[in-house]
């Protein structure tokens, strides 16, 4: 388990990570396997996201586009930049 210090550094971390990719290109990718790539609009402290000009891929194939689409963070597997 991480020393209070070390979860403070990560915490940080995380937050410049956030902080340097919004927006930026990206890929959520949610618990139920379903990606979303879009622009990051905005993310806050939940995990909540909003992407512009989004794309919803299903095993590779995309499936459905959105002009904006908000992703509950409790259903957020992981985001990376694109």
């Amino acid at each position: 388990m991480p020393s209070e210090e070390q979860q403070a550094a990560i915490t940080s971390s995380t937050s410049t990570f956030l902080s340097n990719i919004l927006h930026s290109p990206v890929t959520v990718k949610l618990t139920h396997a379903t990606e979303y790539r879009g622009v990051l609009s905005s993310i806050d402290g939940y995990m909540n996201v909003v992407l512009e000009n989004a794309s919803e891929i299903v095993d590779n194939n995309e499936v459905s586009t959105y002009s904006e689409v908000f992703l509950r963070g409790n259903n957020v597997l992981y985001i990376s930049q694109d």
